[in-house]
C-alpha cells in the first residue's frame, strides 16, 4: 500500500509543479474567467465529487494537466467554503495504477466515519483486435482520504467489475454516482445494452467497499442516445430526479441540436428491485455548452448543481492560451408544476460590486443606458413588451461583435445567436417560453468567454461559450417596433472567485 500511494504521489507532485510554472500565464490570458471554476492551465471536463466535507464544499474535475488537449485523466481539486469563491488545490489522483493507467474517469464522493470516499471509474485501453468484442476496460474504483486533500487508493481496486449479462455491453461502464439510502449506500453507473442504446445500472453496498449488482435501473427506450453519462440520482422538493447526459439523441426540429446532451426524467425508484419508473427526458438547459453535471443536496437542504460549460467536439479557442474548458456557475434546482425550476444560487450575489439601475426606462429604438456594460458582470432585467411585438439585446457588443438575444411576442420564441460573438463556434439556439403579464425577466451572467442566461426566474436556462474582444463590452436594448419599457435594469460587476 505504502509503495502504490508513493507513486501517485510521485506523479501529483510532477502535475503540480507543472501547473505552477505554467498556470500564470494562462491565468492571464484574455479569455480566463473572473468568476467561474477553471483550472490554473490544461484541460478540463466533467465535475466530478461534489460534496461537502469537514465545513467545505468540494468539487474535483476531470483533468490533464500538461496540455489544453484532452488527455490521460487526473482529478483537479478545488474548494470553498460558500460556493462562490473557489481555491484550486492539490490534484487528487493520477492515473498511474494496471486498473486507471489511460485515465481516472469521472466519479463522485461521499463521506462515511469522518472520511471521504471518491468512486471513479479507472479506464484502461485494451489493443485493437479483431479477436476482442472491445477497445477498452472501464471499471470502479475506490480512493480514500482523511483530510479531504490527499488520497489513498485501496488495494482490492477495482471494487465493482462490469457485470455479466447479455443486454450490457462490456465496453461502456463508468461515471459512478454515490448516494445513501436508508441504512445502503447505492450507486448508479452510466452504461449501454447490447444493441448500443442508453442504459444505466444499479449497484448496493452496506460499506462502499463491496458492492453488489441490484438491476438494470433504467434504459432507453426511444430517441434517448446510444450512451448514458453522468447518471445522478437526487430528490428535489420530495420529486425523485434522474439526471444523466446521454449521447447520440437525434435532433427533433430545433431541440436536441447539440452534440450530447443534459436532461433529466421525473419518476420514483423502486428500491426492492431496483428499477426507476419514470416520465420524459426533460431538457436541462437549452443553449451550446452544458455538459455532465453534477448535483448535491447541501448541509441546509438545497439541491445545487454544477455542469461543465462547454460542449465536446466544439471548438474551443482558449487552448490557444494554454487552457480549456470552465463550470457553470452553481445552480438551485427546485420543481415547480411538474419541471426542474434552475436558478443561480443566493451566494453569487456576494460577488456583486459596483452597480448601476434603471426603472422605468421606454425606449423607441436601439439604445444603451449609461454604466450598462462590461466584459463581465451580471445583467438583470424586466421587460414589459405590452406595447411592442419583439425585443433584441446585443451583448459584449462592438461595432464588429455581438451576442443576441431575442425575443418574438408572436412566436413566444426565445434565441439566443452568437453567429457574431467573436471567435469559436457559431450558431442559434432557439426555446419557447411564454411571457408573465406580458413581461420576460432574463438574469444573465456574463464571463470573459462564456454567457448564462435565466429566463423568468428559472424556467429556462441558456449557456453559452463566446469569444470576443476585450473591446466588445457594450449592452444595447431594442424595441420591435412601438416602445419597449424596461421596467428595470441593473449590472453588477462581480469580483473574482
Amino acid at each position: 500500500m505504502e509503495k502504490k500511494l508513493d507513486k501517485q504521489q510521485k506523479a501529483i507532485d510532477h502535475a503540480m509543479d507543472f501547473i505552477k510554472k505554467k498556470g500564470e500565464h494562462s491565468t492571464k490570458s484574455r479569455w480566463y474567467p473572473v468568476y467561474h471554476i477553471a483550472a490554473p492551465t490544461g484541460w478540463i471536463n466533467d465535475p466530478n465529487g461534489f460534496c461537502f466535507f469537514a465545513g467545505k464544499y468540494h468539487l474535483f474535475y476531470q483533468y490533464h494537466p500538461y496540455s489544453a488537449q484532452w488527455g490521460p485523466m487526473y482529478w483537479g481539486h478545488v474548494i470553498s467554503e460558500d460556493l462562490v469563491h473557489w481555491k484550486n488545490v492539490r490534484v487528487a489522483l493520477a492515473p498511474v495504477d494496471e486498473y486507471d493507467k489511460d485515465g481516472c474517469f469521472s466519479g463522485s464522493a461521499i463521506s462515511k466515519d469522518g472520511k471521504l470516499y471518491l468512486l471513479y471509474t479507472g479506464h484502461v485501453n485494451l489493443p485493437l483486435d479483431e479477436k476482442i468484442e472491445v477497445d477498452r476496460i472501464e471499471s470502479q474504483c475506490l480512493a480514500i482520504s482523511y483530510d479531504g486533500i490527499t488520497f489513498e487508493k485501496i488495494a482490492r481496486n477495482p471494487v465493482i467489475h462490469c457485470p455479466n449479462g447479455d443486454n450490457i455491453h462490456k465496453g461502456h461502464f463508468r461515471d459512478p454516482k454515490m448516494w445513501q439510502h436508508d441504512e445502503h449506500y447505492y450507486t448508479v453507473i452510466g452504461a449501454q445494452n447490447s444493441k448500443e442504446r442508453g442504459q444505466v445500472l444499479l449497484f448496493e453496498s452496506t460499506d462502499l467497499e463491496q458492492w453488489t449488482f441490484k438491476s438494470i435501473m433504467a434504459s432507453c427506450s426511444g430517441n434517448e442516445g446510444y450512451m448514458w453519462e453522468c447518471p445522478n440520482f437526487v430528490e428535489v422538493d420530495g420529486q425523485e430526479v434522474f439526471i444523466f447526459s446521454p449521447q447520440g439523441i437525434e435532433p427533433e426540429d430545433k431541440k436536441f441540436l447539440n452534440h450530447h446532451q443534459s436532461g433529466y426524467m421525473l419518476g420514483k425508484l423502486d428500491y426492492e428491485n431496483g428499477i426507476f419508473h419514470h416520465g420524459a427526458f426533460e431538457l436541462l438547459d437549452y443553449g451550446f455548452d452544458f455538459y455532465a453535471p453534477q448535483v448535491i443536496q447541501a448541509p441546509d437542504g438545497r439541491c445545487i448543481m454544477i455542469g461543465w460549460l462547454a460542449m465536446w467536439e466544439s471548438e474551443m479557442p482558449e487552448q490557444e492560451d494554454g487552457w480549456a474548458g470552465i463550470m457553470t456557475i452553481p445552480r438551485e434546482l427546485h420543481m415547480e408544476n411538474g419541471k426542474l425550476k434552475i436558478c443561480p444560487i443566493q451566494e453569487l450575489e456576494k460577488l456583486r460590486e459596483q452597480s448601476r439601475v434603471y426603472e422605468n426606462i421606454e425606449l423607441y429604438e436601439a439604445d444603451s443606458l449609461d454604466g450598462i456594460s462590461g466584459e463581465f458582470g451580471e445583467l438583470l432585467t424586466v421587460m414589459d413588451l405590452s406595447e411592442t411585438e419583439s425585443m433584441q439585446i446585443n451583448l459584449r457588443c462592438s461595432s464588429e461583435e455581438e451576442t443576441v438575444l431575442s425575443y418574438d411576442k408572436r412566436k413566444q420564441i426565445f434565441s439566443l445567436d452568437r453567429n457574431c460573438a467573436g471567435k469559436g463556434p457559431k450558431g442559434q439556439r432557439e426555446i419557447k417560453i411564454g411571457l408573465q403579464n406580458n413581461c420576460l425577466k432574463l438574469r444573465i451572467f456574463i464571463d470573459k468567454s462564456s454567457i448564462e442566461i435565466f429566463l423568468n426566474d428559472g424556467a429556462a436556462v441558456l449557456s453559452a461559450r463566446i469569444y470576443p474582444n476585450k473591446e466588445s463590452s457594450g449592452i444595447i436594448f431594442s424595441p420591435g417596433g412601438g416602445k419597449l419599457r424596461l421596467t428595470q435594469v441593473a449590472f453588477y460587476s462581480l469580483s473574482g472567485s
